[in-house]
Parts: structure tokens; C-alpha cells; sequence
């Protein structure tokens, strides 16, 4: 069946948006399936960042920031020890949903399958991993439950 309409199976419209205007509109809302390198990209929001260099730079710089905050929840040791079980379960679930929520945002951000934010994602968990989750800075190894030394801390948040 070669006569479907290709640009309505992608949530598309062929009319021109009311008041006529019709430069290039259809490209406007082509989405990407492919990796591709420049600042012409929609990432998160519509319209967000549009095709100023300035606001792309901003976006990439808040998904490196959403990327290192992930790893900065994951990593970090919020829970007092002695707190009651009630107070430390309810910390410990408003923390995963945080960072549960950061990380879908990211993976959203890297769905727009530009070159840069992908680069970006990757560099913010990196740095994170590395200043909150590596050995470089932690006085003592990370153990997993046999003794040995574990080469990534586990996903599940302990107190």
C-alpha cells in the first residue's frame, strides 16, 4: 500500500499553520532517527533550543548538569545514621524518585539524538561517577558482600 501518507504515520501535517506562513514548516517538525551534529535541534521542550548557538550551548551545559546530578544522588550518603526507619524509607524514596526522574529526563535529552547532548549526558555522568562514585576520592574501597572490592557501586541506594 504505497499511497499512505508517510508524514502522518509521524504525527506530521502537510498544511501550512494558519495566517499562511509557510517557510519550511514541515521541516521545523522533523524528528530525527539518526545521530546528527549541529544546534539546530529540539531537546526536552518544544521549541527549546531553538537555532541560537546561545541557547544551545545552555542546553547542553543543563543536560551535563542533569547527568552529574544523577550520579551525585546516586552516590552520596544522605541518610543519618539512627534515623528512625520511617524517616530514612521516606528519604531514601523521595532520593530514587529524583534521581529516577533525572535520569529519564537525560535519556529524553539523548532521544533527540543530537551529537552534542549525547556527548554532554555522557561527560556529566562521567565527571559525576568520577568525583562522587570512583575510588580516587573515597578513603575506603567499595565492597560487595563476599569482601572483594566491587568495580561499580550497586544501583540500589543503601543508607
Amino acid at each position: 500500500m504505497d499511497s499512505m501518507n508517510h508524514d502522518h504515520m509521524h504525527g506530521m501535517n502537510n498544511q501550512p499553520p494558519p495566517g499562511g506562513a509557510t517557510m519550511n514548516h514541515h521541516h521545523h517538525l522533523m524528528m530525527h532517527m539518526t545521530f546528527f551534529w549541529g544546534k539546530n535541534a529540539e531537546i526536552l521542550f518544544s521549541g527549546w533550543p531553538g537555532a541560537r548557538t546561545a541557547m544551545y550551548v545552555l542546553a547542553l551545559i543543563v543536560v551535563f548538569l542533569l547527568g552529574f546530578l544523577v550520579e551525585l544522588i546516586s552516590h552520596s550518603k544522605l541518610i543519618k545514621p539512627g534515623s528512625t526507619h520511617l524517616a530514612a524509607g521516606l528519604v531514601q524514596t523521595l532520593l530514587h524518585a529524583l534521581r529516577v526522574g533525572l535520569a529519564y529526563l537525560v535519556m529524553l535529552a539523548v532521544m533527540s539524538f543530537n551529537g552534542g547532548v549525547f556527548l554532554a549526558a555522557v561527560a556529566g555522568h562521567t565527571l559525576g561517577f568520577f568525583l562522587f562514585g570512583s575510588r580516587v576520592f573515597q578513603k575506603s574501597s567499595t565492597l560487595v558482600p563476599d569482601g572483594k572490592p566491587s568495580h561499580l557501586p550497586p544501583v540500589a541506594m543503601s543508607c
